[in-house]
């Protein structure tokens, strides 16, 4: 009867007869080699372990499906993009001139032949919204293209990213700009709000920018925007800044047509189709928005903001529906072209046009003129 429990437990546990390991048996040490490794049976347990889970993976992972990766689009050349553009046919135009003169320098140059100093610095004019950051955007990358500039970024920033409150912060502050456009374009938008009367941190930024033209030759661009005439004085006031910008690029107001065309672009790359009576009121809202136009149409701006408040209105309407489907998530009917006017309010000029020391002399004023009034007596009033 012993042997026959003996026979069931060396069959249960495979021990092949013999005795399973004791307490006293696992306090033993494990035996050895010369190099310090143990001895050659346990390193055949541990390979096999190793082994048999490296199969589990392969097993595991060969049941799941491989996604596919998508092959990339090509990505678009300067130029490219630049024709896709909608409008702005005179820029277009300008940039193609200036790219072709900055090729024939290039090449002049590698064959160690004379070229004609020329300045690649711009200045951008015109109304908010007309593509101006878009273009200096593409500049930039045809620069990288052709071999002007070696990388090609576009860093934006305005009189907040150049001036500090503090005398001395402004170059600090402005050089960490110019560094960071090193091989790239420097786009400094409402760049008049540098020359303000009354105050010289402007002024210390643009001494900045200035030397760091001179010293960096060729190692980045500066291009400046704003509005048509503040940016004409703006150049005019400075004799260094006259010597350098020397190119203007004016950006025309988008035509009715082209502003439409911008919002169905804006519709199509987020996935909206509008119906006929709602692509009808789209229209004829944009036709009123460009006839009414003032100085400070916002354009492309315009545009967009007409485009955010219809789908805003859409999203407010699909929210409320049970059992929503593709096709009512991408649908614009005419329910959602309502309180559109709410977009005619024109945006406000940029309040750093206006001098700060000027403001306060005539709120100052104003309180003394009505100091004045209430302590005269009834005889001044008379007079």
């Amino acid at each position: 009867m012993i042997d026959g429990l003996k026979t069931m437990y060396d069959d249960f546990y495979g021990t092949g007869g013999k005795k399973p390991a004791s307490d006293e048996d696992e306090k033993k040490p494990v035996l050895q080699d010369a190099d310090n490794k143990p001895a050659s049976q346990e390193i055949e347990t541990e390979v096999e372990t190793e082994i048999m889970t490296e199969g589990e993976f392969r097993q595991r992972t060969a049941t799941q499906p491989v996604e596919e990766s998508k092959p990339k689009e090509p990505e678009k050349s300067g130029m490219e993009e630049l024709e896709e553009l909608i409008g702005l046919e005179s820029v277009k135009h300008d940039v193609e001139e200036l790219i072709g003169l900055a090729k024939v320098r290039k090449m002049r140059e590698e064959k160690d032949m004379k070229a004609v100093p020329v300045s690649l610095h711009l200045v951008f004019s015109g109304n908010p919204g007309t593509g101006k950051t878009t273009v200096a955007r593409i500049l930039a990358k045809l620069y990288k293209e052709i071999g002007i500039l070696s990388g090609g970024q576009l860093i934006e920033t305005d009189r907040s990213g150049l001036v500090a409150g503090y005398v001395g912060q402004t170059a600090i502050k402005t050089q960490k700009k110019i560094e960071e456009a090193m091989g790239g374009v420097l786009f400094i938008d409402e760049a008049y709000t540098l020359n303000q009367e009354g105050e010289n941190y402007g002024q210390e930024s643009i001494d900045t920018i200035l030397k760091a033209m001179e010293d960096h030759r060729d190692k980045f661009i500066v291009i400046v925007a704003g509005y048509t005439q503040l940016m004409k004085d703006f150049i005019e006031s400075n004799p260094g800044l006259r010597s350098r910008f020397n190119k203007f690029f004016e950006f025309p107001d988008y035509t009715a047509d082209e502003l439409q065309q911008i919002f169905m672009m804006q519709c199509n790359k987020y996935q909206y189709k509008l119906t006929e009576e709602a692509e009808a009121v789209a229209r004829e809202k944009i036709v009123k928005m460009e006839a009414e136009k003032d100085e400070n149409f916002a354009n492309a701006r315009a545009v967009r903001n007409l485009f955010e408040k219809i789908i805003t209105n859409q999203a407010a309407r699909v929210s409320n529906l049970e059992n929503v489907d593709e096709e009512t998530l991408t649908t614009v009917t005419i329910e959602d072209m309502q309180d559109l006017d709410d977009l005619d309010a024109p945006p406000k000029r940029a309040e750093e046009n206006r001098d700060p020391v000027e403001e306060l002399i005539k709120i100052l004023e104003k309180d003394q003129s009505e100091e004045d009034q209430s302590e005269a007596t009834p005889e001044d009033t008379a007079e």
